[in-house]
């Protein structure tokens, strides 16, 4: 699919919110039950950016936003500064066709380029293999499993955890 990435702009999230609500309503990918609003998703991308992190998207050449990915704090503790962990949403009818990847790669290169040092993918048993391969296809290794944490569509899901480099890595100390 020939799609070009850049980051997200306010407009951006009428159809940012209409990708996750399909996420949302019909996988385990997100752990939400309950689809945020178009509000609710701008001031999520406010926090992401206002953190430093890249917020991207996918469009088509018909100005179609096809999916999405950003990066965020893996957690609030000031030794995690450097570490952020990603999420990436296609548009269903996009799948399966290099969206993913395309998102992935920009994110990661965008991510090192703002001087973070580790990515932590948290990827639901409910999204899949696909999910897994496409991270491992950039570089990512699994780094652990905790098992039946997510209750949604009426099972229990594990949470696989991959992670990988960005730029220098743990080979310096952070800037």
């Amino acid at each position: 699919m020939d799609v070009s990435v850049r980051p997200a702009e306010e407009g951006d999230f009428a159809a940012v919110a209409a990708i996750y609500a399909a996420s949302v309503e019909t996988t385990a990918a997100s752990f939400e039950l309950v689809a945020p609003d178009v509000v609710e998703m701008g001031r999520r991308w406010r926090e992401v950016v206002e953190a430093g992190c890249p917020f991207l998207v996918a469009r088509a050449p018909d100005g179609v936003i096809v999916g999405y990915a950003y990066a965020r704090p893996f957690h609030e503790r000031a030794a995690f500064a450097w570490t952020v962990e990603d999420a990436i949403y296609v548009a269903p009818g996009a799948e399966r066709r290099g969206v993913g990847k395309l998102l992935l790669s920009a994110l990661v290169d965008a991510a090192a380029r703002a001087g973070f040092r580790q990515m932590i993918a948290l990827i639901s048993s409910g999204a899949g293999p696909a999910s897994q391969r496409l991270h491992a296809s950039l570089g990512f290794a699994m780094a652990g499993r905790i098992t039946a944490v997510g209750f949604k569509n009426g099972q229990w899901h594990d949470i696989v955890y991959m992670q990988r480099e960005l730029g220098a890595g743990s080979s310096t100390s952070p800037a």
